[in-house]
């Protein structure tokens, strides 16, 4: 591949400024210099700069795919900031790809610099990506090449060499326990020195060639170090320096990783290298740049050579001279940004304990380790908190690169850059979080841009809790943190389209027709009103309809229903069309109704537990669905006055929907006063509101009565004995809870459930719907003694033999309640029932934990400030007035 045209000579358009140029003249080479480095190590990164103005070759070769030579010159681009990668994939599987990450101390991205400043040509030499990707295997790994067997001999297993850390095997010779120390003692801390102009070239390649003998030596011993397919990708670097020698003559220079230089500096013929590279497999591959992270270049990526401490390295090569007392500086400034009391004593007395310790660990410079030990000391007062922060903010960063706009990208990631400038939204590194107005159009964009993403793969942002805890469906909140890795899952999405909304609309097409699920299609119907693909809903819906018309599973309606009724909302915030929508919703909820009683009943522990979490969901979607029809509905009378009246607003829910249950309220409770009310006193104006004030939209309403319903079913579920015991508790509560039971009908209910002739793991059921997994259902006992009072009885009336049973139930109740709910509780079981008059004699009747009687004028002190937090509602003494 040595008549390759694309990378020859590449000059930058904009020149590269470069510092440490010698005066003197460069020897002329006679053989390549072989330049062996550990990436990412910014001891090495000084030493190539320095060994490359001290030889000043005639090309540069660097370890990298080949395919990326023509995208070195980008690199002379002012806005290309590192760390940036190259990242190549498979042009049919994006997914399949891999990244060479580069950091402004790499070794190679300073080679690369270097050239491009002095006019050198400079070129990639490692195993094309072409190649390496189609060696990968599924998950990830690459495979080596199995080499062939003769034909007459049998093929024989491989002898698999045991991986070897060069580092870690010299410093285990040297003496060193931990190789990382090792190798910031002998590279890292190496300083140049105030005399650096003055070195001989000699000196300058003096710790190349003491690394490439270290590295003979291991080579030699350990053979490829349990990596077998260094051999092919070290033949096609040999090809290449051939290659470049003949082109460019024997003054090249190769900057490469220091294991693989023994393998480059052997002579070997070429028929014998271009035999390794027979036979190896292809794939159509693309190569762009990307920004990369500091928290990326910590993982064992690309190179290979992850690091635990970019943030650190790139100080240590940026630090012109004292770089402890210029870390400690950094450290301290962070730490007073966090409002912590950090003073120049602090700095002063850190960097004197961290010099210290290194002198007494026997160390030329004081590494990471010292300085962390001082910061933690001084600084942190001990304390490893404030440690992490410096751990996370300045040792590892969060520093994220730049491309320019020239490097080549798929058209669906053009599209997002330009949406994310349109809405300025930039990726950044770090996380953060924003809150979104939806009202406004710049945020109701941003919000879409966001969820079409999310369908896309492409995971961004995450919804999460917004800091005003706004319960309005106009506001919302995400956090957003840009991985390196999205690129890929951008490149994975442009299959779908070539802008992000048309991308988005086919996704979601192509999923609504292969969705076999019920809740599945609902969810991508929430999905995409929530992104706002108009064009993907008329698919989305029909597969919706087509799906809810064939599935006749209840708890497959239940999974759906709350996601059409949280879709339903956007109609106003977002203005959507949402009336198919709605008939869907309604139907399912109608569907639900008719088939939830036999579902409820024959059910195990894990069955019924399951229904209860639907019943729930199926209550909430319900009163989403109805909550702008519901004054125009069968509620009527209370939107009358008919709140003043128990009876009245007990019987409504109930009345047309459920003859069966009315009849029997009525003929317990209120058979007089329900009659009068709906047929004498309240007669024509329920006529008039009907017909006259609302008629028209509840004929237009899908939902129409679809309450009443539901609340008739749940008086049905609660007073079925075949019902599991925890979806009746629910559903008393349900009820109780929307005023459709008074608390007599409810202590009724509850006396019932909890009655001697009541299996005691029934009772226990039915206590944990009650009062179990639902917000204020220990608060509920707490001000209601009499319902306290009946759980109490029963409690102390289970027999011994089947509390064992009663137990795990009970405790799984209660230890969901809050603490502070937990301790009154307690001290109301301590203190015993109330005496049978307390209260009504007006004396103070003292219980231990709590206070004597009422204190009026503690009460009286609590009103000037509910009404300043109401803002709006008349003061108490104005309202007298």
């Amino acid at each position: 591949m040595s008549d390759r045209t694309a990378s020859e000579a590449p000059v930058a358009e904009t020149p590269v400024t470069e510092a440490h140029v010698p005066a003197t003249a460069a020897p002329v080479l006679d053989a390549p210099l072989l330049l062996g480095v550990r990436h990412h190590g910014p001891g090495s990164a000084r030493a190539v700069r320095a060994a490359l103005d001290a030889a000043r070759p005639t090309a540069v070769l660097i370890e990298g795919p080949s395919e990326g030579d023509a995208l070195l010159p980008l690199a002379a681009d002012p806005q290309m900031r590192p760390p940036v990668a190259l990242l190549a994939h498979a042009v049919d599987d994006p997914g399949r790809a891999a990244f060479w990450p580069l950091a402004e101390f790499s070794p190679e991205w300073v080679a690369i610099r270097w050239a491009l400043a002095h006019g050198v040509p400079v070129r990639f030499i490692d195993l094309p990506a072409t190649h390496s990707l189609a060696l990968k295997e599924p998950h990830g790994e690459e495979a080596a090449p199995a080499p062939e067997a003769p034909a007459d001999e049998a093929p024989t297993d491989p002898v698999l060499t045991p991986a070897v850390d060069p580092i870690r095997v010299l410093a285990e010779t040297a003496g060193y326990d931990d190789p990382e120390r090792w190798w910031e003692d002998v590279v890292e801390h190496r300083s140049p020195g105030a005399d650096a102009t003055s070195r001989t070239a000699a000196d300058a390649l003096a710790p190349f060639a003491a690394l490439a003998e270290a590295m003979t030596a291991l080579r030699e011993a350990y053979g490829d170090g349990g990596h077998p397919r260094d051999a092919v990708r070290e033949a096609y670097m040999r090809i290449q320096l051939r290659a470049a020698r003949k082109e460019f003559g024997d003054g090249v220079a190769v900057v490469c990783g220091a294991w693989h230089v023994p393998a480059l500096a052997t002579r070997t013929t070429l028929a014998a290298d271009r035999s390794l590279l027979k036979g190896l497999p292809k794939v159509k591959t693309e190569m762009t740049w990307v920004p990369w992270t500091h928290r990326r270049l910590a993982r064992h990526s690309g190179y290979g050579a992850g690091i635990d401490s970019p943030g650190w390295y790139g100080h240590l090569f940026a630090a012109a001279d004292r770089p402890i007392e210029r870390w400690m500086t950094k450290v301290a400034g962070l730490l007073r940004a966090e409002d912590r009391s950090v003073s120049t004593a602090h700095v002063i007395e850190a960097v004197r304990l961290a010099e210290t310790l290194a002198a007494m660990r026997g160390r030329p410079l004081a590494g990471l380790g010292e300085t962390t030990d001082a910061v933690r000391a001084v600084m942190c007062e001990g304390s490893d908190v404030p440690l992490a922060l410096i751990q996370d903010r300045l040792v590892v960063g969060e520093t994220l690169g730049e491309v320019p706009d020239s490097a080549p990208a798929v058209p669906l990631q053009r599209d997002l850059t330009r949406t994310q400038r349109t809405l300025r939204l930039k990726p950044e590194a770090l996380e953060r979080q924003i809150d979104l107005d939806l009202r406004k159009e710049t945020d109701a964009a941003r919000s879409r841009l966001l969820y079409r993403l999310r369908l896309l793969g492409i995971g961004w942002g995450e919804p999460a809790e917004g800091r005003s805890r706004n319960t309005g469906t106009f506001r919302e909140s995400w956090r957003l943190r840009w991985e390196p890795e999205l690129h890929v899952r951008v490149a994975e999405a442009g299959v779908w389209g070539t802008t992000v909304e048309s991308a988005a609309t086919a996704k979601a097409e192509y999923q609504a027709l292969a969705a076999t699920a019920l809740s599945e299609v609902t969810a991508l119907a929430e999905q995409c009103l929530l992104a706002g693909l108009a064009d993907a809903l008329p698919v989305v819906m029909k597969a919706l309809a087509d799906r809810a018309a064939l599935d006749a599973d209840v708890g497959h309606l239940a999974d759906a229903l709350p996601a059409l009724a949280r879709s339903l909302r956007y109609g106003d915030v977002r203005a959507t069309d949402t009336a198919a929508l709605s008939e869907v919703a309604a139907g399912l909820a109608e569907r639900i109704c008719v088939g939830l009683p036999p579902a409820c009943t024959g059910l195990d522990a894990d069955g019924a537990e399951a229904l209860r979490r639907q019943v729930d969901g199926v209550h909430s979607a319900i009163g989403l669905l109805t909550a702008g029809t519901r004054p125009a509905e069968a509620d009527t009378a209370t939107s009358r006055g008919a709140a003043t009246a128990p009876t009245e607003a007990d019987a409504a829910p109930v009345g047309p929907a459920a003859p069966a249950e009315a009849e029997d309220t009525s003929t317990v409770a209120d058979a007089t006063p329900a009659e009068d009310t709906s047929t004498e006193a309240d007669a024509t104006p329920a006529e008039d509101t009907s017909t006259e004030a609302d008629a028209t939209p509840a004929e237009a309403t899908p939902t129409t009565g679809l309450r009443d319903r539901w609340s008739a079913l749940l008086r049905k579920l609660a007073g079925r004995d075949t019902v599991a015991g925890i979806i009746r508790g629910r559903a008393t509560r349900l009820l109780l809870d929307d005023g459709g039971l008074t608390e007599d009908e409810a202590a009724r209910l509850m006396g019932l459930a909890l009655s001697p002739g009541t299996p005691p793991t029934d009772a226990a059921a039915w206590i944990e719907g009650f009062v179990g997994g639902a917000s204020g259902g220990g608060m509920l006992l707490v001000h209601d003694e009499r319902l306290l009072a009946l759980v109490d009885t029963w409690l102390t009336g289970v027999p011994a033999d089947t509390f064992t049973d009663v137990l795990p139930l009970l405790r799984r109740t209660f230890s969901a309640f809050e603490p502070g709910v937990r301790r009154t509780l307690g001290e109301l079981a301590r203190r015993g029932p109330a005496p049978e008059h307390a209260g009504s004699d007006g004396a103070d009747h003292g219980y231990p934990g709590f206070g004597p009687g009422l204190d009026t004028d503690r009460a009286d002190a609590v009103e000037p400030v509910l009404h300043l937090l109401l803002a709006g509602a008349p003061a108490p003494a104005e309202a007298s007035a």
